[in-house]
């Protein structure tokens, strides 16, 4: 299952309010700007910085290229 699009339409990163991928087979919200991943459990985003997990360059590279190869947008324009 994936999120709801109207819920997709207002997420923002928690802390820089800034718009967010959704990885929904990964069940996963990323911030690309400061490299922070936000798990998404039982279809609930758990939007807390102090549970996000910042990831390596190689892995930030994995999910850019991955978002630029699948057309996944940003959850809203910034």
């Amino acid at each position: 299952m994936t999120l709801d699009p109207k819920l997709l339409e207002i997420l923002a990163c928690p802390e820089d309010k800034g718009p967010l991928l959704y990885f929904a087979d990964e069940s996963a919200l990323y911030n690309p700007r400061l490299q922070r991943r936000y798990a998404v459990r039982d279809d609930i985003p758990i939007m807390l910085i102090d549970e996000a997990e910042t990831v390596d360059d190689a892995e930030h590279q994995r999910l850019v290229a991955k978002a630029a190869a699948e057309g996944i947008q940003p959850t809203f324009e910034a």
